[in-house]
């Protein structure tokens, strides 16, 4: 007995065979074809499938909730405000290690990163037995050496709900002290809607 493929089965059930093709393959599963009709069975239950997720509505109770979950995530504004990539020049933690000595972490990282048009400068110790950080930092305009990136707002978090907010000075610099969780995030604006975003897991390498 000879078989039909598994494409035109498919065509088949899509009804788009052509009508002589079509009495055939009618023919040949009235004749018994096991291995045709558990093709064509298979590929029925595929299309049901399908067609019941097309036409599947959520419950209105379950959109207002997932509405309501991201209105206050500001994600829209976000996606209209792209970060801009920073650049890492120097990190205390990756320069070599002297031989016999275990650890270069004293409590106190350096770290310098550039995000046109600045250069941050950035100084994290710990506080109070590793249970706080303080973060020192300075921002310099790459478009005017010498001149410093003042009045600018300056974000910390420790990704674990605290937050701090604080401004550049006369000097470009600023310093705030968060709970130590481990992580450190800076964020801050540099006009035309954009931010800098800098991110630290394992912030003292603890």
């Amino acid at each position: 007995m000879k078989h039909f493929p598994a494409e035109e089965w498919i065509d088949f059930l899509s009804q788009v065979v052509r009508t002589i093709r079509k009495e055939k393959m009618k023919e040949h599963l009235e004749q018994g074809c096991k291995r045709c009709s558990k093709i064509v069975s298979v590929w029925h239950r595929v299309r049901q499938t399908a067609e019941t997720e097309a036409n599947y509505k959520p419950p209105g109770d379950a959109v207002r909730i997932a509405k309501a979950s991201f209105a206050g995530s500001n994600l829209t504004e976000e996606k209209k405000r792209p970060d801009v990539l920073s650049e890492l020049l120097f990190d205390s933690f990756l320069q070599l290690v002297l031989e016999g000595i275990r650890s270069s972490s004293n409590g106190t990282r350096q770290i310098l990163y550039r995000a046109d048009p600045f250069q941050i400068d950035l100084l994290i110790e710990s506080q109070a037995g590793g249970r706080s950080v303080v973060v020192i930092g300075q921002l310099l305009d790459l478009r005017h050496p010498g001149i410093v990136g003042h009045d600018l707002r300056v974000t910390l978090s420790n990704l674990r709900g605290c937050e701090v907010q604080a401004a550049t000075n006369q000097f470009g610099k600023f310093r705030e002290e968060l709970e130590n969780s481990g992580n450190l995030e800076l964020k801050f604006h540099v006009g035309n809607h954009k931010s800098v975003v800098i991110s630290l897991r394992d912030d003292l390498g603890a």
